[in-house]
C-alpha cells in the first residue's frame, strides 16, 4: 500500500480527506436540509501557528531513544478524535499537549517508563492508535503531576505466536487492525473484529476500552475474543492462562477490560481466532414504519439466527447516509463452514412478517471477491467508513454532528428513543440551532438493542465547542435518567465520567479505587478516567 500520511488534527489520513466532488455533493445534501446554514469551509492551523510549550520533563537518558518532544507529535497525541477534539484542534485550542510521546519497542522499556514516572509523579497515558471519541488519550491532568507522557505502543506490533490447532494467536497490543490481518493471513486464519475505527486503532486499545467490533450479534465485544493478557502496572505485571473458559473465582482479565490504562498497560494478548468466511449473504429490507421494522429486529435476534449484520436505520438516517426514503434493514450472515440460503429465508420471513419489504434479491456469494458492491446495503457499508471523515468535513463547516451510543432492555426502547428526542430538541432550542435527530441499531441482543442516535445541526462557528457541550450534557443525562448505559462500546474517557459515575454502585466504585491503590500506588495512569486516584499526600 502506498505511504499515507496520518492527519494531526482530524480522522485517518490526510489524503483520505473528504474534497472535490464528494465534498459538494456532501455539502450539497447538507443544504437541503439545512438551508439557511453557513457552510463556509474553515482550515485546520499550520503546526508552526501553534505556541506549543517546552517539554517539563526529561526523559532518563535510557529511555532519550524513545521519547519525543516533536512538536508535530506532541499535538498528535494531545487529543483524540471526537467532535470536540476535532473543532478544537481547526480553531487552534490545544490546551493539553503531552511533554512526551514515549515509544516503547519492548516490555521492559514499558516497565522503565512506569518506574521513572511513578518516582517523578509524571503522568502516563496510554494513547493506543488515538482513535478515543471520549476523551481517553487527553493528558488534561492537573497541576499535581510534574509533567504528562504519552505512551504510545504501536511500536509493539507482532504476531508472536500462533496456535493452530486451537485457533489463538499471542499478539502484541500496539498492532494496528489491518497489521494484524495481514500477519494472520498466511495461516487462514483471522480475528474477524472490525470496529468503524479499525484502520487507525490498535488491539490494546480495544482492549482496554472494551471495544465492539462489526458483528451484530454473538461475538459484539473484545471481551468475547480475548482468551488471556499480560499486563504491566507499576507494581509488577499480571498474566492470565490460557483457558477457553473458567470458573476460578473473579476473571484476571475482566479487571483490566475496560481499565482504559487506569490499572496497568497491556502490552499482549493471546485472541480467539476464526477461519477465514468462504459463504456470505446480504440483503437490504424496507420498512414503511419504523416501529414494525424495530419489531422485526427483535425477532430475529430472539430467533437464533446470530446475523453478522443486523443494522436498522430510521428513515432520516437512511436518507442521510444511504439515500433512502424509509427505514432500512441491512441484513447479512457469514459462514467458513456451510451456505447460508436457510438462516437468510428465515430471517426475511420475520421480516415479511412485519411488513418488511425486499429492496432487492438477496445475494449469496462464496467468496469475498466475488461480492458486488452495488446494492443498498453496500451503500451503506461505503458510507459508514467514510463517516469520521465526512463529520470532520462538516464539522470544518460550522455543523455540529454527534453520536450517542447505548444498550437498554427491548421493553425500555420506546422511552429511551422518546426521550433522546426531547432531551435533544429541547438542548437545541437552547442553543438556538436548526437541527435532526437519527437512530440507528449497532449492535442487538435477545434481551435488548445497542441504538446508535445521530444529531446533525447547523451550528455557529466559534462557539460548536459549547453548543455540543450543552447537546451531549442533555442527550447523556436522557441516556442516565432512562436506564440506558453511557456506552455500549465508546468507554467512558473522561467526557462520560460524569454518567459512569452515577451508572456504577459506590461500593464497586470503591472496590475499583481501591484497586488503584495497589496497582498503581503512585496514581500517574491516566488520571480522570474511570476512577480518580487516591489524594496524594
Amino acid at each position: 500500500m502506498p505511504h499515507k500520511t496520518r492527519s494531526w488534527w482530524g480522522w485517518g489520513n490526510e489524503e483520505d480527506a473528504v474534497t472535490g466532488a464528494e465534498r459538494q455533493d456532501l455539502t450539497s445534501r447538507v443544504a437541503a436540509v439545512f438551508a439557511d446554514a453557513d457552510l463556509s469551509v474553515h482550515n485546520a492551523p499550520r503546526i508552526g501557528w501553534f505556541q506549543v510549550p517546552e517539554s517539563r520533563v526529561a526523559p532518563p537518558a535510557g529511555l532519550a531513544s524513545i521519547a519525543s518532544c516533536d512538536t508535530r507529535d506532541r499535538l498528535a497525541h494531545s487529543h483524540g478524535q471526537s467532535f470536540r477534539d476535532v473543532v478544537r484542534a481547526l480553531l487552534g485550542r490545544l490546551d493539553h499537549v503531552p511533554d512526551l510521546v514515549v515509544r516503547p519497542r519492548t516490555e521492559a522499556e514499558v516497565v522503565d517508563v512506569l518506574d521513572w514516572c511513578s518516582d517523578a509523579r509524571i503522568a502516563v497515558v496510554p494513547f493506543g492508535g488515538g482513535s478515543s471519541v471520549v476523551g481517553g488519550v487527553e493528558p488534561r491532568v492537573g497541576p499535581a503531576y510534574a509533567g504528562a507522557v504519552s505512551l504510545d505502543l504501536t511500536a509493539m506490533n507482532k504476531v508472536l505466536e500462533v496456535d493452530r490447532l486451537s485457533r489463538a494467536a499471542l499478539v502484541q497490543a500496539g498492532v494496528f487492525g489491518p497489521h494484524l490481518e495481514e500477519q494472520l493471513k498466511g495461516f487462514g486464519l483471522t480475528l474477524r473484529f472490525f470496529p468503524q475505527s479499525f484502520e487507525f486503532s490498535t488491539l490494546g486499545g480495544w482492549l482496554a476500552t472494551r471495544a465492539g467490533g462489526h458483528y451484530a450479534t454473538l461475538l459484539t465485544h473484545i471481551d468475547d475474543v480475548a482468551e488471556s493478557m499480560r499486563v504491566v502496572t507499576p507494581e509488577g505485571i499480571s498474566e492470565s492462562w490460557r483457558l477457553p473458559a473458567s470458573g476460578a473465582g473473579p476473571s484476571h482479565d475482566r479487571l483490566f477490560l475496560g481499565s482504559e490504562g487506569t490499572l496497568g498497560v497491556i502490552t499482549q494478548a493471546w485472541v480467539r481466532l476464526q477461519d477465514r468466511p468462504r459463504w456470505r449473504a446480504a440483503a437490504s429490507v424496507g420498512f414503511a414504519n419504523y416501529e414494525a421494522g424495530v419489531s422485526a429486529v427483535r425477532a430475529i435476534a430472539q430467533s437464533g439466527l446470530n446475523p453478522a449484520n443486523c443494522r436498522l436505520l430510521d428513515p432520516m438516517e437512511a436518507f442521510i447516509n444511504a439515500g433512502s426514503a424509509t427505514a432500512v434493514l441491512v441484513l447479512g450472515f457469514e459462514s467458513a463452514d456451510h451456505p447460508l440460503t436457510a438462516w437468510m429465508e428465515r430471517a426475511l420471513e420475520l421480516c415479511r412478517d412485519h411488513g418488511g419489504t425486499l429492496q432487492e434479491p438477496p445475494r449469496y456469494t462464496k467468496t469475498a471477491g466475488q461480492v458486488a458492491r452495488s446494492g443498498p446495503s453496500d451503500v451503506w457499508r461505503s458510507a459508514f467508513l467514510r463517516m469520521p471523515y465526512r463529520r470532520d468535513a462538516l464539522a470544518a463547516q460550522s455543523m455540529i454532528v454527534e453520536t450517542f451510543e447505548t444498550a437498554c432492555t427491548w421493553d425500555r426502547f420506546n422511552d429511551l428513543r422518546a426521550a433522546v428526542h426531547t432531551a435533544a430538541e429541547d438542548a437545541l432550542r437552547q442553543v438556538g440551532v436548526r437541527g435532526v435527530v437519527t437512530c440507528r441499531f449497532t449492535h442487538v441482543y435477545p434481551d435488548g438493542p445497542a441504538p446508535y442516535f445521530g444529531i446533525y445541526a447547523a451550528g455557529r462557528w466559534g462557539h460548536t465547542v459549547e453548543q455540543w457541550d450543552q447537546i451531549k450534557s442533555a442527550v447523556s443525562e436522557a441516556l442516565s435518567v432512562t436506564g440506558a448505559t453511557i456506552t455500549h462500546h465508546h468507554a467512558v474517557g473522561r467526557d462520560h465520567r460524569r454518567w459512569y459515575d452515577q451508572q456504577r454502585s459506590d461500593l464497586f466504585a470503591h472496590a475499583l479505587q481501591a484497586s488503584k491503590s495497589v496497582l498503581d500506588p503512585a496514581g500517574i495512569l491516566n488520571p480522570g478516567v474511570v476512577i480518580d486516584p487516591a489524594p496524594f499526600e
